[in-house]
């Protein structure tokens, strides 16, 4: 997609805020816990290598993608540690895995058949996922997968590096759910002989409430981020610094008479003259139409979403007249007022970095230590 470097809508990432966040949970962790920075997605939308890069500075010992195509992204970017995919991978690209050092996730018995068949000289890194109560992948019982676990141990095509479960609670107030799944990754490993050297449960949210259950290691992703994964449910242990702004400018501005409407469809009329300001940014970026009567900040106010948000503008209802050019903050701070993820999420009903995600590769990524532009 093309990049728009030559108008003003641009999301604004602060190296210092990714690097505090993990200092501040690794200083957390007991000292046998390495952190895994999960950058995967484009580093939640703020950029998957820049995102390691930040991280690895910051005391992370190896990273988690989604994908073989992140991990090689990772790897074709210079960086040597660990990278795990947490997602399954075609048994095809078994052997390019391992030719790549990239450790790969496996939940049946069949995969590891099959990449016997496909495997040479240099062992793959494999990761037991194991289903304790997510329902998407890995070994639902005990007994295959202890199956799986000795006949790694008797491989020399694999190297058992890992196993791990997904909790699908950790950010509830409620924690019976989250209780069952402990048990039932703890009946899982009590099957075995010899635990691998990564045994990890913790994502963001169980590291941050239920540090106890830490591993070997933690998977953490969305706090890098400095957005709570449970949203405004309970309180973070340590402040997360949120990472991401999204900035603008007025493109037009003009009064409308009263009567007068605005956008597809005419949902919004004006009660009265009213001064509106169009930004250049719609939902081919990830501002989502939803967003309409949602609010961004001109000059420390908050400043109405009017009418349908469009493919590539959307209009404000302004409290008096500003120039062309005036600064807009769509996610960030403006004067004394702020706009977070969480506030844009809430408005559409759904999670934070859901938000983060969906911004477009149309959006710069402008990066920043202590203000200043990288």
């Amino acid at each position: 997609m093309v990049v728009g470097i030559h108008r003003p809508s641009k999301l604004v990432i602060n190296a210092e805020a990714i690097r505090n966040n993990v200092k501040n949970e690794i200083s957390r962790l007991d000292g046998h816990s390495e952190l895994f920075a999960v950058v995967k997605a484009n580093g939640y939308g703020h950029g998957i290598v820049e995102t390691a890069q930040f991280t690895k500075q910051a005391g992370a010992t190896g990273f988690c993608v989604a994908i073989l195509d992140e991990a090689l992204a990772l790897r074709n970017a210079g960086l040597t540690e660990t990278i795990l995919v947490l997602g399954v991978t075609d048994v095809k690209y078994a052997k390019l895995a391992a030719e790549n050092d990239i450790s790969l996730t496996v939940g049946d018995q069949a995969w590891l058949d099959e990449a016997t068949q496909i495997l040479d000289q240099k062992p793959l890194k494999v990761h037991l996922g194991i289903d304790t109560g997510m329902g998407r992948i890995g070994f639902q019982d005990g007994a295959s997968f202890k199956k799986a676990a000795d006949y790694l141990e008797q491989s020399q095509q694999f190297n058992f590096e890992g196993l791990f479960t997904h909790f699908a609670t950790a950010d509830e107030k409620d924690t019976t759910y989250f209780n069952l799944q402990v048990e039932r990754f703890n009946h899982f490993i009590s099957q075995l002989t010899r635990r691998p050297r990564y045994v990890h449960v913790s994502n963001t949210a169980t590291s941050l409430w239920h540090a106890a259950c830490n591993g070997s290691m933690i998977r953490f992703g969305v706090g890098i981020y400095g957005m709570n994964p449970s949203g405004k449910t309970l309180e973070s242990p340590f402040d997360l610094q949120p990472a991401m702004s999204l900035e603008s400018e007025l493109s037009f501005s003009k009064l409308v008479q009263k009567g007068r409407s605005i956008s597809y469809g005419a949902t919004y009329t004006a009660k009265e003259d009213e001064w509106i300001g169009t930004i250049p940014i719609g939902y081919a970026d990830g501002y989502e139409r939803r967003l309409q009567g949602f609010h961004v900040l001109i000059d420390g106010q908050f400043c109405e979403i009017v009418g349908r948000i469009c493919m590539d503008q959307m209009m404000v209802r302004l409290p008096k007249s500003y120039p062309v050019g005036t600064k807009v903050i769509l996610a960030g701070k403006s004067g004394e007022k702020s706009i977070t993820m969480t506030d844009i999420a809430e408005y559409a009903g759904t999670i934070n970095y859901e938000i983060t995600c969906g911004f477009t590769q149309r959006l710069p990524r402008i990066y920043t230590e202590n203000g200043v532009v990288n």
